[in-house]
């Protein structure tokens, strides 16, 4: 993980209808919303909290003190088509 940039993989579940993290640069990250937005306004509270509680530290490449860090969010997504006999 780069000192400045955290990347999250995020994905849309459509069975159960919530954008979740797939995957991300730090461990132990896991959250799901109903929109992309609402799981984007999530993390940055939720890193803050696991750098609080001891699981990242320097070593991962965050430091806990007084920092910026941005945060990047990828997102992917499906949908199906349909396609029709031609008339």
């Amino acid at each position: 993980m780069s000192g400045q940039l955290i990347v999250v993989k995020a994905a849309r579940d459509e069975e159960a209808g919530v954008w979740h993290v797939e995957s991300s640069d730090v461990p132990g990250l896991n959250a799901e919303a109903d929109t992309l937005e609402a799981l984007i306004d999530l993390l940055p509270p939720i890193v803050q909290d696991l750098i609080d509680e001891g699981v990242l530290d320097e070593a991962d490449g965050i430091e806990a003190r007084n920092h910026d860090r941005r945060i990047e969010s990828i997102a992917h997504a499906s949908t199906r088509l349909r396609i029709r006999d031609a008339a």
